[in-house]
């Protein structure tokens, strides 16, 4: 059984920034076809800075944790800024993942590049 920290419990039992925004300016859903977890995410931006970001995660606890550490990471962000964000960033805001979970993190990583790719400018 894999020993979560208690940052990572605590996105997963008590996710920011849960949901999907209706009118969002981009959104992007990646599937992880090894585990089938999904993460969805979806922002809006405006002046060059993400103003509301939300995710719906479907999978294991670390997936939905990611997810949500990921929202906090980049909500009020430029958009650069959040292009910086990385596996690092947020494997450091749940506490660290064990091996086993990486995937998770890829996931959230991955949905967010997706996602700010699709903005317009």
């Amino acid at each position: 059984m894999a020993m979560y920290s208690e940052q990572l419990l605590d996105h997963f039992q008590n996710p920011r920034n849960p949901g999907e925004i209706a009118d969002a300016d981009a959104a992007a859903e990646i599937e992880n076809p090894a585990c089938g977890d999904v993460l969805r995410l979806t922002l809006k931006h405006s002046a060059g800075r993400i103003t509301q970001v939300q995710f719906k995660a479907k999978g294991c606890v670390a997936a939905i944790a990611c997810g949500s550490a990921l929202t906090e990471l980049v909500a009020g962000k430029t958009l650069d800024e959040a292009r910086k964000v990385g596996r690092a960033d947020i494997t450091a805001a749940v506490g660290g993942l064990p091996q086993a979970s990486a995937h998770a993190v890829h996931l959230a990583v991955e949905a967010l590049t997706v996602a700010l790719s699709r903005l317009k400018a």
